[in-house]
């Protein structure tokens, strides 16, 4: 039976996730936002017995990326469960896996989901950085959608950070809520404001 760490690198060479991390349209979706999960995820006190699932999801959430695709996260959840399946994985911790990744569609996990809401606020922890971090993945995501004119890009990432807005709450675990909730409103309100050119 491997150790979670063999079964973690065996995991990443087998998906090739180095080459996938580094195709060059990604700007933000790279290898750096992975690292950056993985640290987070400590920080917001999962289960231990969460961590090897939170690990691989972190992992493999942005596997399958392209800009302007609304099933990037579904097929990312499949290549995850197939991997962990040719590596030696357990059907439950492809399953759990595959679930966690899925939810970073919506970033919407249920009141009891304790590690959905753990992997949602890492995902989402860019939000609640400093102005200048947040300027510089404002400015990735934009370099990722290159190919769309203003004319489109503005108006459609102006509607879901509005969107982002409008929930009551950004994120779901305590320690979210408390370090990133409130620079996060600051933050998208802003991004909204220079989309609209109503910055002052």
């Amino acid at each position: 039976m491997p150790t979670d760490e063999q079964l973690i690198d065996a995991s990443v060479t087998a998906a090739g996730l180095g080459a996938r991390y580094s195709q060059p349209h990604r700007r933000y979706h790279t290898a750096v936002h992975v690292e950056h999960v993985l640290r987070t995820l400590e920080e917001l006190s999962p289960l231990p017995g969460d961590m090897l699932s939170l690990q691989l999801a972190a992992w493999f959430h942005d596997a399958v990326y392209a800009p302007g695709r609304d099933d990037n996260e579904e097929r990312s959840a499949f290549l995850a469960r197939d991997t962990l399946e040719l590596v030696g994985g357990s059907p439950a911790l492809g399953t759990e896996v595959a679930r966690l990744i899925s939810l970073t569609a919506t970033h919407d996990p249920a009141p009891d989901d304790r590690s959905g809401a753990v992997f949602c606020d890492a995902d989402l922890s860019i939000l609640g950085s400093s102005q200048g971090s947040y300027a510089g993945y404002a400015a990735a995501i934009r370099e990722e959608f290159s190919l769309a004119p203003d004319v489109v890009f503005r108006p459609g990432r102006a509607k879901i950070l509005r969107q982002f807005l409008q929930r009551p709450q950004l994120f779901h675990t305590p320690t979210g809520r408390e370090r990133w909730e409130a620079s996060a409103r600051v933050n998208l309100q802003r991004e909204i404001d220079e989309l609209e050119g109503t910055l002052q």
